[in-house]
């Protein structure tokens, strides 16, 4: 486990006081049953506290960082950091896929890549941090590896700009909304669109993309962040 707490150090500035608490996180359940005799514990315990501390601290910087939207729209958002497929990314990000320890059953299955079980070692080791250095150092290390992917909207893909305009415009009563292609240029392989969303007739926002989707998107986007600051 030494190289795992020298890149730990090295890229997080993180030294665990406890490192029983580090390899758990590391270890999965596979491992343990392959060495019964050595009689170590498996992560699942931890990841079920990394996942209450990863809610809790993503919903307190969304909570903030948006006060003018409503739950439902927090509410989505929040799915989508703490979704497998992000937090599986952000375990590969930090190299933590090269460290878990599998059984060797789970190995020739190419455990190492699947996403349920690098998401649960994400959320493993928040936990295991958290128990060792309390919640300052599980909130730091959040704040650097997932918020600060929000910070460079790196999860506004994954926003339906459109839905969330339809909600936000109609929550007091029926409106009409109509999208509509102002500019389409460029070769086949390399159109560019810019798309003009008008609300009773009146632009309220425009964007830009590769696809008459994305600009939609972002057309609904420019509107919605309009609608917001009335």
């Amino acid at each position: 486990m030494e190289d795992l707490k020298n890149m730990i150090q090295t890229q997080f500035n993180v030294s665990f006081r406890n490192d029983s608490l580090l390899e758990e996180a590391f270890t999965h359940s596979s491992y343990v049953n392959e060495h019964r005799q050595l009689q170590l514990k498996h992560n699942e315990r931890v990841e079920y506290l990394g996942d209450a501390v990863l809610e809790v601290v993503v919903s307190e910087f969304l909570f903030h960082h948006y006060p003018e939207w409503n739950e439902g729209k927090l509410t989505r958002l929040r799915a989508q950091i703490v979704c497998e497929p992000s937090l599986a990314a952000f375990a590969k990000e930090c190299s933590f896929d090269q460290f878990i320890r599998l059984g060797k059953g789970e190995e020739r299955m190419n455990g190492r890549k699947r996403p349920a079980l690098l998401c649960d070692l994400f959320e493993a080791f928040i936990g295991a941090l958290f128990l060792d250095q309390g919640m300052p150092a599980a909130k730091d290390f959040i704040y650097r590896v997932v918020l600060s992917k929000i910070k460079e909207d790196a999860f506004s893909h994954a926003m339906d700009y459109k839905t969330l305009l339809q909600e936000e415009l109609q929550k007091d009563g029926d409106i009409q909304i109509k999208y509509q292609t102002v500019l389409e240029e460029g070769p086949s392989h390399a159109k560019h669109f810019e798309v003009a969303v008008f609300v009773n007739g009146d632009v309220l926002g425009r964007g830009s993309g590769t696809s008459k989707k994305s600009a939609e998107q972002n057309a609904a986007q420019m509107a919605l962040n309009k609608s917001l600051k009335k």
